[in-house]
């Protein structure tokens, strides 16, 4: 009896080579095919105006060695000759592989997608795009659990059963998991109601900030000084929120004094003074300038008008030009701003002999 003609698992060593030569080859032509098509296929998307192939060639990249040498280990099996179990459980770890590489292909696809969306339509539709984030992670949790289950239904097991034993157990496991599972509707509630977006300036407290993104669990902002804020989503809902980036025109008061000493005859002149300054700016509606109060060190003027934006850095330029443009009218008319003085009064009485 030859070498080759050596029985190993009920096959010669003849049928080995050529089960591992099919294997080998199988694997290799299908990785270059692969390699091939990915290159020419990115190519081609280079030359497109749209950038939503980009997202086919990433999920076409995504595919694995491991089942291109499953398959190829399985297609070179069946040159050979195995028990009926074994035949049975090689067919089902094919299967498996492919529900795997399935699974991969999904989550990338649903991944590419909502991030191209994003990119694109953050700046005018911000709400959508919060809500398709969120949608997505319910779209990968169908499409996981279809996968689970028809992998479960190859293996054997009753499906059905499993699904009905597992009502009792689900009771422990929400009690156990109770603050992740609020956190969770909690994304599901903003990403509907959307009291803020992705790109919202918000106020929680003493802490404000840019969203940057609304996950399943916390919520993440961008302060101003530059680090970011982390909040639970359940405890995001439960704070008072005050969204900067809805706010159509901004209410500015502000108050000026200025000194005992000033005439009445220019105080009466003041709120017109006032009233001009505003006017004069672009995108200010001017609402009211009143003589409030008398101060401890200053008669009190109460001023307030509308920036017709919400844009900060725009509202800071024009309060900065009323500031300076007042200082000008004031130092023309010989009206001085107060500012917190004390008079002493010393009463010099004559030495008593």
């Amino acid at each position: 009896m030859s070498f080759l003609d050596r029985m190993i698992f009920g096959n010669n060593l003849r049928d080995w080579l050529v089960a591992l030569i099919i294997t080998v080859v199988i694997t290799v032509v299908a990785w270059i095919i692969q390699r091939i098509f990915i290159a020419r296929f990115i190519k081609l998307t280079d030359r497109t105006k749209t950038s939503w192939d980009n997202v086919l060639a990433k999920v076409f990249s995504q595919t694995k060695l491991y089942l291109m040498v499953v398959l190829a280990f399985y297609f070179g099996s069946l040159a050979l000759t195995f028990p009926e179990t074994t035949d049975y459980w090689l067919g089902r770890i094919a299967f498996f592989a492919v529900l795997i590489q399935i699974a991969i292909w999904g989550n990338e696809l649903v991944t590419g997608l909502i991030q191209r969306y994003q990119e694109e339509h953050l700046d005018d539709e911000a709400g959508n795009v919060t809500t398709l984030r969120a949608a997505s992670f319910l779209i990968k949790l169908a499409l996981f659990s279809i996968i689970l289950l028809l992998a479960l239904d190859n293996a054997g097991i009753k499906v059905d059963t499993l699904i009905a034993s597992l009502g009792i157990g689900s009771i422990a496991v929400a009690l156990a998991v109770q603050n992740i599972l609020a956190d969770l509707f909690a994304s599901l509630s903003i990403a509907l109601d959307q009291p803020f977006v992705i790109g919202d300036f918000i106020i929680v407290d003493d802490y404000l900030g840019t969203v940057e993104n609304i996950g399943l669990k916390t919520t993440r902002v961008r302060s101003l000084s530059g680090e970011q804020l982390i909040f639970a989503n359940n405890d995001l809902l439960n704070s008072r929120i005050r969204n900067y980036k809805r706010m159509g025109e901004r209410r500015v008061l502000f108050s000026i004094g200025v000194t005992y000493q000033t005439s009445h005859q220019l105080l009466e002149k003041i709120p017109g003074m006032i009233r001009e300054t505003i006017e004069a700016q672009a995108s200010t509606r001017f609402d009211r300038a009143h003589f409030q109060s008398f101060g401890d060190s200053a008669m009190i003027f109460e001023v307030v008008y509308y920036v017709l934006t919400a844009d900060y850095n725009i509202y800071m330029d024009i309060q900065q030009n009323i500031n300076l443009a007042l200082v000008r009218e004031f130092e023309a008319n010989g009206i001085e701003f107060a500012y917190p003085t004390q008079t002493l009064y010393i009463k010099n009485e004559a030495a008593v002999d």
